[in-house]
């Protein structure tokens, strides 16, 4: 079974347009037929930015969101990579992906390093 990690931007796109391709990839792991890896800090980010009052995202949706992530995800502590990144925030999720062996699933490429286990949402759907 394919591991992922998911960027912030996936769930972001997800919650704006449940029909969407972004969406396909959540609806996934809350059916059980993905397994979604994160760790303390991704959890972290998931909350602060599914909150921020620009997106308008429903708080009880959001919380049911953040809840099956933390209790149906799987929870782990990667080892730090000594890569820089454009945007250190983005680092965290490379490191989980690396470490368990998953594929980082992200809607802006050009912010991590190119390598086959990071795709778009496009490429993993095919």
């Amino acid at each position: 079974m394919t591991r992922v990690v998911l960027d912030t931007n996936i769930l972001v796109s997800a919650l704006w347009s449940k029909d969407g391709n972004a969406a396909k990839i959540p609806d996934m792991f809350i059916r059980g037929e993905l397994p979604l890896f994160y760790d303390a800090r991704i959890l972290a980010e998931y909350k602060a930015v599914l909150s921020r009052p620009k997106f308008a995202f429903r708080h009880a949706k959001v919380g049911l969101l953040i809840n099956k992530i933390r209790d149906d995800g799987i929870a782990v502590v990667p080892a730090p990579c000594d890569l820089e990144f454009a945007d250190e925030a983005d680092k965290k999720f490379y490191e989980v992906a690396k470490d368990c062996n998953a594929l980082l699933i992200t809607g802006n490429l050009r912010h991590c390093p190119g390598e086959p286990f990071i795709q778009s949402t496009a490429r993993f759907l095919k």
